[in-house]
């Protein structure tokens, strides 16, 4: 069978009559060294690489702002002696992502240290005072990805570096009506902090993990 190659291959190839090395892939014919009878028996057997249909675009790989969708095909015919080589199997292209969570992607997160925390017992608060409806803390862990400098001027705003995992806690009288705390996180996707105590620190994280019914171990942060 006639051993035809595609590309550049010096292990296709055979001897011509005058007992020299001549070549059998389809770089030869740049080269000008293919075997006397290449024409006849590569482009009679070649192949062309044939592809399949473009699959569905993916979806936008950011939730909110600009990111890249991709789709893809598969080669149903692969290119054989000397064929037509395959066109390309992906194609990307831009996309701007507004998914419902965009609105919580603007919100700020709002932070102190966990010595700020509320649920003490008021000695002051009278029997018949109405008591706000108490509900259960959630725990969301954020990964820090950017921190101003003005964070290593306290104590408790200096552990706030990157690449650290934060355990920030979201406290009954910190909720909105719709039971969480403003700027508590996207997965996937940069939101931004403020520490409310120490002027001037401010950065940005990624939610990793959340937990419900769940407060969080000394050291850490609260929102407000």
């Amino acid at each position: 069978s006639p051993n035809c190659c595609t590309g550049r291959d010096n292990d296709c190839f055979d001897y011509s009559k005058r007992k020299t090395a001549c070549f059998c892939d389809s770089y030869c014919q740049k080269t000008r060294d293919c075997c006397e009878d290449y024409q006849r028996v590569c482009q009679i057997s070649a192949i062309d690489c044939e592809v399949g249909s473009w699959g569905p675009w993916s979806s936008c790989s950011s939730p909110c702002g600009v990111g890249t969708k991709e789709r893809s095909r598969q080669v149903s015919v692969p290119p054989r002696n000397g064929g037509t080589p395959c066109p390309d199997l992906k194609q990307r292209r831009g996309c701007f992502g507004n998914n419902v969570v965009c609105n919580t992607a603007k919100e700020v997160a709002k932070i102190l240290p966990d010595s700020f925390k509320r649920n003490f017992k008021d000695p002051w608060r009278r029997p018949h005072m109405l008591m706000k409806e108490e509900r259960d803390s959630y725990c969301v862990y954020m990964r820090v990805k950017l921190a101003s400098a003005a964070c290593k001027l306290k104590l408790w705003s200096a552990q706030l570096v990157r690449e650290r995992l934060v355990c920030a806690e979201c406290q009954s009288d910190a909720m909105s009506k719709s039971d969480r705390c403003a700027g508590d996180g996207l997965e996937n996707t940069r939101t931004f902090w403020t520490a409310a105590s120490a002027p001037g620190c401010h950065g940005a994280w990624v939610r990793e993990l959340s937990s419900e019914h769940c407060k969080c171990p000394p050291f850490s942060v609260l929102f407000v």
